[in-house]
């Protein structure tokens, strides 16, 4: 399954221009920027004082130029995206990094998890982990069947704690399954014990590697295959 790796999003910027620019040699600049989408930053000297997107950049600009930024700034960079469909994305990443001084909103993301409370759960598994084998009193259970490492290699059960939805895609025809946390697959009302089961009922028979077959949500937005998991993503 395509990550959308390579894909463009700014084609054409000018960085660090003096806003005389936009008043001397507008028609130029106008030329440029004139009902373009992207996200443009102002600066006082070599400070950054704000960010921010527009449809029109060079309407924008202009109007900065006489509302309450004016006099604040002397320099400005435009990038220009093909498209709108990250620009606010790209924004609010940039005012949550660089926290510039004439922003007074900080940036807010369409979706996106917050790994603070993950971190802390995390932390306190491990600590508890720890804690057990200092004291020598370490976890002690029975392994189930899902759970158990087979010819070497740990089944899917052993790196999830809770069920999660797959999807997959095969000869253009897309595919979903739910694993449950013990590792288990049901696809399609069939239950079956491992990834790559699932995945040749999925192909329709063909033997195939469910790990890079079938793909999980690693984060919101973000599907990769299941094979990450092995590798230490969570």
């Amino acid at each position: 399954m395509p990550r959308n790796r390579g894909k463009q999003l700014v084609c054409q910027m000018l960085e660090r221009f003096d806003s005389k620019a936009l008043e001397e040699y507008k028609h130029i600049i106008r030329s440029y920027i004139h009902d373009r989408d992207g996200v443009y930053a102002l600066y006082h000297n070599d400070n950054l004082y704000y960010v921010g997107l527009a449809r029109n950049l060079n309407g924008r600009l202009k109007n900065h130029f006489k509302d309450h930024h004016r006099g604040l700034w002397n320099r400005f960079s435009v990038y220009l995206t093909i498209g709108n469909s990250f620009v606010k994305e790209m924004e609010s990443l940039l005012l949550r990094i660089a926290l510039p001084k004439g922003n007074k909103k900080r940036g807010k993301f369409v979706k996106c998890e917050d790994l603070r409370r993950k971190f802390v759960r995390d932390y306190k598994a491990d600590a508890n982990k720890k804690f057990r084998q200092l004291v020598g009193r370490p976890h002690i259970g029975k392994a189930t069947d899902a759970k158990a490492a087979v010819g070497g290699r740990k089944k899917l059960g052993h790196y999830i704690s809770k069920g999660m939805a797959l999807k997959a895609r095969h000869k253009r025809k897309d595919y979903r399954a739910r694993a449950r946390k013990n590792g288990v697959i049901k696809f399609q009302g069939r239950v079956f014990d491992s990834p790559s089961a699932a995945a040749k009922e999925a192909s329709g028979g063909l033997s195939s590697n469910g790990w890079s077959f079938w793909h999980y949500e690693r984060a919101p937005g973000d599907w990769v295959p299941l094979k990450y998991l092995r590798q230490g993503g969570r």
